[in-house]
């Protein structure tokens, strides 16, 4: 039968350090103690956009997260630790308020900390997984999960949603820089060293010693799906699903990691939050987990005759608490419905809340002693910083290199590219919102750009750096450094067609041919969160280093590439490729012990100025249309993006005008007196899962005459009353309006959403556009009241 797992072919292992009589006789007790509400509470998690601490004196619930944009109580989602402890004391003081028929049982607050505590302003942010799989160093990962720890449980929270121990066989995938490698022996030897870094030796982890809980995710097969669909589905034989996307989960759980996370994915079909096989005969029986599985943001959802609020299946496939960020109330209401009815057992909501026990007991959560707890100088400490920076090093791949590295520190260099003054984009996703998106480098002040490192080492070894983003100098310098890549993102918005980098929109090969052209030598350092075709500049660079997503720690990478005043190195290069690089942008599926492997950087492969070596002219042939499917930006700085168009009605007119950052970066629609309508089209666009995942309409803009009438704005069929946005004229300003609110206001699923973007009313008005987008879960998101 497909998605059927059998568990005797399976490797065996067991929860270290979990079970103790002491802490189960605890257990027994406590769970006679509690209702039915109260056991069910336990099972199920609500997201702190959706939730607020009161809500838990109706409903018992177990957990609390904040989803990777999802704000603390009271303050902005880019908060500093204080307002992240208050939160988690705020609904810890409700959790446990003795009150007559409530058992005071401590809520598991979780966050994803997946390269460090990115969601906190001034934490140490690491390289990605991608990075320190490049290092293959576990001793490294070890540490760098203990330093983790140790930022998140000053912060009050007490569960990182980390590692990922994906093995990623298709690098379109927009989580591949969440995958150390494409290997799975790799992956095996950092899974268990990066759980004992977050939770401590087995059994002697706490939080009030410095330690939290780690989740190993995404159980299972979340690397191998069809094409690098987010998602998708895993078709691969059960021999593969155990060979390749298994091998990190019993060293996990030999390290006795407190909790596993299930996978959104299938495997031949079946859903993972459903696939009993998998979560119950093998993890838990076979593999001998003893902690609890937790899902992913409502992922019961997907699994058939599912939603959101209703999935008993889900549970008794071996869930044992749901991540229900937004849909918590109906699913509490809806389970204990379940559990009266016997739809779900009482054995099996009895193991599930025993297991969530469980944890709360070895990860210290009763005692109420939280000793580093607003210990600020954790947040950003020297040594963690000093950590970070290491692994930057230690992590860099050199591609190319003719003769121009390392660099004189006594030499007059330029640093250009718009990512080399960006600690946003060289932090990647999943910092300080989901996306990675909407940063600037005032919200890291604990942090370094690369040309701010640059710029440090050449200052100190005698010589000069000046940055200049479009590669423009007043006298011409020695050579320069042209930083460059991908823009952050996470899962879903990450998916790719292809490969090649900056396909049809090539800005940073046109910088390298502007300098090259110059007479100017030049040192590529490219930001990506996996390997990508890069021939073409490849081509125009002297030196080419793959630095992936270092993180805060930019100067790790003066450390490597700037020598000393005399030119000689002071670090040399060791990091190696863990993920093979493409020699075509179609290479997409590209991993070692394949037949017809045939990259253009073998795994493993990397240069240092110990062992140098060349690399010949490239062919500049993508081998695939790399056009990426555009569904997120409509209209940025003055153009529309295809494969939309803008269409107006004869009633209004359309003419080009400053932006408040461009010339002629906006255009302006007026209506006269009749009605009339101006609409972004082009496509019909699938926006699921950006309304799933809580993704906004951003549009930017400015009155100039405002509206009279009624106004509206349409997603498809979903129309929301704007009006009152466009009473009065106060300059630019940005608007952000929930998919939900559109898919509530008539738009249904969101699945078939045309036209993209559409403006409506009956009388005057004069409106300047600047930019109509997609963005992730933002501060100032509204929807608009029905009238």
């Amino acid at each position: 039968m497909r998605g059927v797992a059998h568990p005797a072919q399976w490797p065996q292992a067991h929860s270290a350090g979990l079970i103790s009589e002491d802490t189960e006789a605890k257990i027994t007790a406590l769970l006679t103690q509690l209702s039915l509400e109260e056991k069910v509470g336990q099972m199920i998690q609500a997201d702190t956009a959706s939730i607020k601490p009161e809500d838990l004196v109706k409903y018992p619930l177990g957990s609390i997260l904040a989803g990777g944009s999802s704000p603390p109580i009271g303050a902005p989602d880019r908060s500093a630790a204080g307002p992240w402890i208050a939160t988690v004391h705020a609904f810890n003081q409700v959790a446990m308020q003795k009150r007559p028929g409530h058992v005071p049982i401590p809520i598991m607050f979780g966050i994803d900390a997946v390269h460090g505590n990115n969601n906190v302003v001034g934490a140490t942010l690491f390289p990605h997984n991608i990075a320190l799989g490049a290092a293959n160093e576990p001793e490294l990962v070890r540490r760098i999960g203990a330093a983790s720890a140790q930022e998140i449980s000053a912060a009050g929270i007490d569960w990182a949603f980390a590692p990922t121990l994906a093995v990623v066989q298709n690098d379109r995938w927009g989580r591949t820089y969440e995958s150390y490698s494409e290997d799975p022996s790799l992956v095996a030897a950092y899974a268990g060293r990066m759980i004992e870094g977050l939770q401590g030796k087995p059994g002697t982890g706490s939080i009030q010693n410095g330690h939290v809980s780690a989740s190993a995710k995404h159980f299972l097969g979340d690397g191998g799906t069809i094409d690098g669909m987010d998602q998708g589905n895993t078709e691969v034989s059960e021999k593969q699903l155990i060979a390749i996307h298994a091998a990190g989960y019993p060293p996990a759980i030999n390290a006795g990691t407190h909790t596993i996370m299930a996978s959104f994915n299938s495997w031949q079909g079946v859903k993972m939050h459903g696939n009993k096989s998998l979560l119950t005969d093998v993890l838990k029986k076979r593999m001998g987990f003893d902690g609890f599985i937790v899902g992913d943001w409502n992922g019961h959802a997907q699994l058939p005759g599912c939603t959101a609020t209703d999935c008993p299946a889900s549970f008794n496939a071996g869930l044992d608490m749901a991540m229900a960020p937004d849909s918590w109330k109906g699913l509490f209401e809806n389970t204990v419905k379940q559990a009266r009815a016997g739809v779900i057992p009482m054995a099996r909501i009895d193991d599930a809340v025993r297991r969530i026990l469980r944890i709360k007991f070895k990860s210290g959560l009763f005692d109420p002693a939280r000793p580093f707890e607003q210990r600020a100088d954790l947040i950003g400490a020297a040594d963690h910083r000093a950590l970070a920076r290491e692994a930057v090093r230690k992590s860099l791949v050199l591609l190319k290199n003719d003769g121009v590295l390392p660099i004189k520190a006594s030499a007059n260099i330029l640093v250009a590219g718009n990512a080399a003054d960006d600690i946003g984009q060289q932090s990647g996703g999943w910092t300080l919102s989901w996306q990675g998106d909407g940063n600037s480098n005032a919200d890291f002040p604990n942090a370094q750009s690369i040309f701010s490192g640059v710029a440090e080492a050449m200052k100190a070894g005698g010589g000069s750096a000046t940055f200049s983003a479009d590669g423009s100098y007043a006298a011409k310098p020695d050579l320069a450094i042209v930083v460059f890549g991908e823009k952050p993102y996470a899962e879903g918005s990450g998916d790719i067609r292809s490969l090649e980098f900056e396909p049809g929109d090539k800005q940073a090969l046109a910088l390298l041919k502007k300098l090259k052209g110059a007479g100017i030598k030049v040192i590529s350092v490219f930001l990506s969160g996996r390997p990508m075709w890069v021939n073409p500049e490849l081509n125009q660079s002297d030196a080419f280093v793959a630095a992936w997503l270092p993180g805060s720690e930019g100067g790790g990478i003066a450390d490597v590439i700037v020598g000393d005043a005399a030119g000689r190195p002071r670090q040399d290069f060791s990091g190696r490729l863990s993920f093979s690089w493409p020699k075509t942008a179609a290479q997409f599926a590209l991993n070692r012990n394949q037949a017809g492997y045939d990259p253009l950087f073998p795994f493993g492969y990397g240069l240092s100025y110990a062992k140098p070596g060349k690399v010949g002219l490239l062919g500049e042939v993508p081998g695939i249309d790399g056009t990426p499917v555009n569904k997120n930006r409509y209209y940025v700085d003055g153009r529309v993006q295809k494969p939309f168009a803008l269409q107006v009605d004869p009633t209004v007119t359309r003419v080009p005008v400053d932006s408040a950052v461009r010339q002629e970066g906006a255009m302006q629609l007026s209506w006269r007196s009749a009605a009339g309508r101006a609409t972004i089209d082009g496509q019909d666009i699938d926006l699921g899962f950006e309304t799933n995942a809580d993704m906004m309409l951003q549009m930017t803009y400015r009155v100039d005459r405002p509206a009279s009438d009624k106004v509206t704005l349409a997603m498809g069929w979903g129309t929301v009353d704007v009006t009152d946005l466009l009473r009065s004229s106060e300059g630019w300003k940005t608007a952000r309006i929930p998919l939900k609110c559109f898919a509530q206001r008539g738009g249904g699923d969101m699945s078939h959403v045309h036209p993209a973007w559409s403006l409506a009313t009956t009388g005057p008005l004069t409106i300047s556009i600047a930019n109509v987008e997609l963005t992730t879960q933002a501060p100032g998101g509204f929807c608009p009241p029905l009238n």
